[in-house]
Parts: C-alpha cells; structure tokens; sequence
C-alpha cells in the first residue's frame, strides 16, 4: 500500500476502465496498493515493462499485474495495455495518490503591495511574496518560497520548501519545482578591465513555461539582455546549471549535473545525460541524444546520438574509447617499428655507399 495513504479497495475491472485494457482472469480482484515487482505485497498492483521481467513477475507477491501482452504461465489476473509503465503511472495517480487539500493562506506570509492571488491556493507559513506578484489559482507555495517583485506563478504550479523565484519571471501552469531551486540568479557575466573583473548587470529575466519540473537544487540564470527560456514540457533533474540567455526546447530531459553555457540553444526532444556539457553559443537540434559525461563544444544537427568528449556520433566514439585503454601497447610497438624503420634505413644507406665505392674501381 502507497505510505501514508488510508486502505483503499478498487477492483481490476475499475482499473482498467480508467487505462482502456483490458482484464485477464479475475476482474473483480480487489487492489489496495501499488508497488514495485520485488516489494509488492498481498493486494499490491505492479507492472511489468518487459520480458526480462516475467520471472520477477512470477516470484512476485503481487495479487494483479500491468502488462503489455498475457504473461504465460502466470495464474494471477492481468491487466493488458499497450504501455504497462505509462498505465501503471496513471492509475497511481488516479487511485493511490492522496489528494489535494487546499490549505489557504497562512497568517505568517509576508506580502508586498498589489499582490495578486487566484482561488484555492495553498500558502504555507514563511513564504515571501514580493511587490505586484501574481498567483494563479490552485498553486501550492510550501514553507521558505520566495517570489520576487512582479514575478508571475500561474494556476496548479507546486513550489516546495525553499524554491527562489527572483524578479520579473514568469512560472507557468502546472509547473512543479523542487526545494533549493533558485530561478532569476544573475547570468555569470563579466567584463575584463585593467586586470578586474567588472559585472555586466543581468536585467533580463526567465520564462518557464508550462507542465515543466525542475529537479531539486536548480539553477537557472536571467539573461543579461531578453530571456532565458525552458520550453513546455521539459523535465529537469537535481543539480543541472543552465546559463544566461540559453533556451531550452519543448519536451527535453536534463539529467543530474548537466551544464549549459550563455547563449546555447536545445531543440525539442532532446535528451542530456548526466554530467554533460555544453559550451555557449551553439545550436543543439531536435530530438539529439548526447550521452552521459559527453562534452559538446560545436553545434549539433538533428536526430543524432552522440557521445564522448569533444563530443562525437556515438559509433565512432564507441571505437575511440576501445583503443584507449590498447594505447599503451600500440604506443610501445610505434616505437619498435620506428626503430625497424630506422635500422632498415641504415642498412639501405650502408649498402649503397658499399655498391657506389665498388663501381667506381
């Protein structure tokens, strides 16, 4: 059963008529949680996303599965959808997810002048509203949020404890942004004179727009000139960096401690894996996969894999990296055959001096 949710029944049959699958075995089995194939418990509902899965499906204690096609062998019921893993989130939303309850607004907020807040919102004790900030209706503000002046978080966006969103951004709808995230910090610019660093003032700003996650920890800087921009849709895991003036397309994935630099641009579809990074200035197009640790220092067209540092297509990579750890080897006999080479050449030289002194007797 989920943690901290009252025992709650619902049948197969219920289940499956919120998915669009259908039931086979017992429809009318009775569920009262959700979990994984290897801590189910009696009543738990689980998934199996693949083949490699069935025989931890069949040792699972699970009373029902989520499955794409009727596992054989398997006696237990079994909900059939074309995807387990995209059913299995919907019904975990739809039934075992503890619902909203909206709170008000705390007597131990502190707001500016002009603000402006939508209907059954959720304001928790400690947040800091700034002058002229707008919010939605059905946005959730937990403890030690701060909303700089004129800055906007529209309707059933969720803020958790300790999220700064600085002046003049704007949040969309349904926007989800995890603790210590900090939205709006000023762009890293700096201008070199007589051996200082001065500060370019940063006076853009940001715009996340909707259904977009940030991950915990985030970091995304205003522009020194216009926006910085992460487009509908894109999810953003802990610890990514994203620079001033960059624009982050529609639908991406940012996994844990990318970095982009000022001014690069990312498509739609695209997929960073961890720890990547991206140098300033350049174009990234649509539906680019570039693998984790890669560095990416030129600008990529679309619908490629690449991996490596600087990054490259990922087949060839792939061979690079086998050739590494031979260098050793390879480096050792370059060095016996310049020797061979070497020797062979001497001898050809001694050889024909020999063969120039007998033709002159």
């Amino acid at each position: 059963m989920s943690a901290g949710l009252p025992p709650r029944s619902v049948t197969l049959n219920e289940l499956a008529r919120a998915v669009g699958g259908q039931v086979s075995g017992a429809a009318d089995t009775a569920i009262s949680g959700v979990s994984s194939l290897e801590e189910a418990r009696t009543g738990d509902l689980a998934y199996v996303e693949g083949e490699r899965f069935v025989k931890a499906a069949l040792d699972s204690k699970a009373v029902a599965f989520v499955v794409g096609h009727p596992l054989p062998g398997m006696s237990r019921p079994q909900l059939v959808v074309a995807n387990p893993k995209y059913a299995f989130a919907r019904l975990v939303q739809q039934f075992f997810t503890a619902p909203r309850t909206v709170r008000g607004i705390a007597q131990q907020v502190v707001q500016g002048t002009g603000v402006q807040i939508g209907p059954d919102v959720s304001i928790w004790p400690f947040v800091t509203l700034g002058d002229r900030v707008r919010i939605g209706a059905r946005v959730t503000l937990y403890p030690g949020v701060f909303i700089g002046d004129d800055s906007v978080v529209e309707d059933d966006s969720l803020l958790y404890p300790n999220v700064t969103i600085r002046e003049r951004c704007s949040i969309g709808k349904r926007a989800i942004i995890h603790s210590g995230t900090v939205i709006g910090s000023d762009g890293f610019g700096y201008v070199q004179q007589e051996g200082r660093h001065h500060k370019i003032p940063q006076i853009g700003t940001v715009v996340i727009e909707d259904d977009v996650e940030l991950g915990a920890n985030v970091t995304v800087d205003r522009a020194t000139f216009g926006r910085t921009v992460i487009k509908r849709g894109t999810k953003v895991d802990n610890l990514v960096q994203i620079a001033h003036n960059v624009t982050v397309g529609e639908h991406n994935i940012l996994v844990a401690q990318v970095g982009i630099a000022g001014s690069t641009t990312l498509g739609s579809h695209v997929i960073v894996g961890g720890q990547a990074g991206l140098a300033d200035h350049i174009q990234i197009g649509d539906q680019v996969m570039i693998a984790a640790r890669s560095g990416v220092n030129r600008s990529l067209a679309g619908n490629q894999i690449v991996s490596g540092t600087p990054a490259m297509p990922h087949e060839i990579s792939i061979k690079a990296q086998a050739v590494v750890p031979r260098l050793p080897e390879l480096r050792q006999q370059v060095r016996e055959l310049l020797q061979r080479v070497s020797a062979l050449e001497g001898h050809t030289a001694r050889a024909g001096k020999k063969s120039k002194g007998k033709s002159k007797k």
